[in-house]
Formats: C-alpha cells, sequence, structure tokens
C-alpha cells in the first residue's frame, strides 16, 4: 500500500464520521404538541409547543410563528410571531386575551389563552424554523370548549362494581364460617353423645364381673 493510501484511508473514515453525525443534525428539528385539548368556558387554557433542535436559538434568525382556523379548511390568521422578539399581533378575536407564556431560549413556544371562550373552538398552529436547521416544523392543536366538566363515569362504574364483588365475597365468607361452626357445633354434639354412651355401656358391664368371681 503506498504512502498517499495509507494516509487516504484514515481523512475517508473522518469524513465519512463527520457526515454521519452532521446529517442527523440537520434533520432533528422537531416539534412537539398536543393534538387534542380540552378547555372549560370561561377558563384559561395554556396550549403547549416546544421544539428539540441540535442548535441554540439565535435571535436574528429563529423563527415562529402562531396561526388560527375555524376550521380545516378555514383561512389561517396569524395572532404571534417571532421577529428578533415575540409580537403579539393582537388578532381582533383575541384581543388582549392572548399572551405568549413560553421561553425560546428553552424551546417553548407555549401561549396561554385566557377567560376561553365557545367563539375561541377552532385550530391552533405553531410553526418553527430555527437555522441552522434546514427545515421548519409545526404541529397542530385542535381546541374544544366545553360548558360543564364530563361526569367521571369510569370511576363512578370501578367503585360500584369494586363495592358488589367485595360485597359478595363477603357474604360468601360470612356463610362459609357460618356452615363451618354449624359442622364443628355437631360433630362436638356427636362426640359428647358417644362418650356418654361408653360411658354408660362400662357402667353396665361392672356388677355382672362381680357376681362371676368366687
Amino acid at each position: 500500500m503506498s504512502k498517499e493510501a495509507w494516509l487516504m484511508n484514515p481523512l475517508l473514515c473522518l469524513i465519512g464520521l463527520g457526515l454521519f453525525f452532521w446529517v442527523p443534525c440537520g434533520w432533528s428539528m422537531e416539534v412537539t404538541a398536543p393534538a387534542n385539548i380540552q378547555a372549560m368556558n370561561g377558563t384559561n387554557s395554556r396550549l403547549s409547543c416546544t421544539f428539540t433542535s441540535c442548535y441554540k436559538v439565535n435571535n436574528k434568525k429563529f423563527s415562529m410563528n402562531w396561526t388560527y382556523r375555524e376550521c380545516d379548511n378555514c383561512t389561517e390568521q396569524m395572532f404571534i410571531t417571532f421577529q428578533q422578539k415575540i409580537i403579539n399581533l393582537k388578532l381582533e378575536r383575541f384581543r388582549d386575551r392572548m399572551e405568549f407564556t413560553g421561553n425560546p431560549n428553552v424551546n417553548d413556544l407555549s401561549v396561554t389563552l385566557r377567560d376561553v371562550k365557545l367563539d375561541d373552538q377552532g385550530i391552533y398552529t405553531c410553526y418553527v424554523l430555527n437555522p441552522p436547521d434546514r427545515y421548519s416544523d409545526h404541529k397542530k392543536i385542535k381546541l374544544q370548549v366545553i360548558t360543564e366538566a364530563p361526569p367521571e363515569r369510569d370511576s363512578t362504574v370501578a367503585v360500584i362494581v369494586g363495592a358488589s364483588v367485595g360485597g359478595f365475597l363477603a357474604i360468601i365468607i360470612l356463610v362459609l364460617m357460618i356452615v363451618k361452626c354449624i359442622r364443628r357445633k355437631k360433630q362436638k354434639n356427636a362426640e359428647d353423645q358417644k362418650t356418654e354412651e361408653e360411658g354408660k355401656t362400662d357402667g353396665e358391664g361392672s356388677p355382672e364381673e362381680g357376681a362371676k368371681l368366687p
């Protein structure tokens, strides 16, 4: 092997390792958010949005947008964006009720909607681009506004079933104990009666034996 070829092999290995570790970072930016959120009418609801990236946030390059639309085919309306800083566009629909409550430096882009109204129901989308990551990512959150808390049917049914089974088992155990006590009492009475009869038999046999003696 020539000296040039011997030197080229380690160089190719280093380049390959560099590409192996560099390529995933360029593809690793990912946004995470819940697909569905239920909010009680009149309460505050936090719309969580976080992201993972190999790179720290650079305010001059980082980009983020929050949008809202009433339905899948409706037009999106931007209400919060990031242009070197957080900018709340104060959309007429939300006015001062929408607030950015995240922290881009820790990859948290969450917002909080205060005093939720029935009209706030819809689709909220969090868009993120964090250069030098090559590709952006986004997640949709479907907000459902309810007027009353759903009944806890599952827990109630579980309690009823558990109580019924427990009561049934307690009755069975009680019946078995009673039956066992009755059997023991009958067995004891039988033993006492047998002992008494044996005693009578022994008493009746003694005079006869005395008469046989000279």
